[in-house]
């Protein structure tokens, strides 16, 4: 398999964790958000993906999968150990809502595309851009702090991860944003129970093998 992945991508990221995790050899293909305009928008990439948007995962018989968390559950139901989402109908619900909570809430407002926006629009400058970054972080994270803390017994048992002591989707979505937030310099004081979840996810060689600065194109 292909990965085409950028190295500060938080999409790529949780991409490359699942392969780790998976244990499945891949070819990572970097793809620079930044040269020359943007490589995402060339030519070739614009084949393998419409959206012009990382990652893209292209598979032995040459098909192409976009969007990392549709990558991340084909990869779950392609390669069952170890599995990324509980075995309970209510748990697997409950672990793509946290998920979700970053890929569908924090994620876009965040993307690069909508600060290049704000910046080319003439409402922001570079700082108001990292004060919209940092404040739809900490709400977010926040966000998904409450719902660890709320959350059925029987739907995420306290461990060392998101749910339980099993890594799981939720991880792999939660690892990239405290990334973002160490970068941004965001305050993570107030949400130990992240901090701790990241020192565990930390100390597995899948994750750190996934980290931005293990990349073959970081800057």
């Amino acid at each position: 398999m292909k990965l085409y992945s950028y190295w500060r991508s938080s999409a790529a990221y949780r991409v490359r964790i699942a392969l780790n995790l998976k244990q499945l050899d891949y070819q990572l293909l970097p793809v620079h958000l930044l040269n020359n305009g943007g490589e995402q928008f060339s030519e070739h990439y614009h084949r393998l993906n419409p959206q012009h948007r990382l990652p893209a995962l292209q598979l032995h018989d040459g098909r192409v999968l976009t969007q990392s968390m549709a990558i991340i559950e084909y990869l779950d139901e392609s390669y069952s150990k170890p599995p990324l989402l509980p075995e309970s109908a209510e748990g697997r619900a409950w672990v793509r809502s946290l998920a979700q909570l970053i890929g569908c809430d924090i994620h876009p407002l965040n993307n690069l595309r909508v600060l290049r926006y704000l910046s080319d629009w003439g409402e922001h400058d570079s700082d108001q851009n990292a004060h919209w970054y940092r404040h739809w972080l900490q709400l977010g994270l926040s966000e998904f702090d409450a719902m660890l803390t709320q959350a059925p017994q029987d739907w995420c048992s306290k461990g060392r991860f998101c749910v339980g002591d099993s890594v799981s989707m939720a991880d792999l979505l939660l690892i990239p944003q405290l990334y973002n937030a160490h970068r941004y310099e965001l305050d993570l004081s107030s949400l130990p129970r992240l901090l701790e979840i990241e020192q565990h996810c930390m100390s597995l060689e899948a994750f750190h093998q996934a980290a931005p600065e293990q990349q073959p194109d970081a800057v």
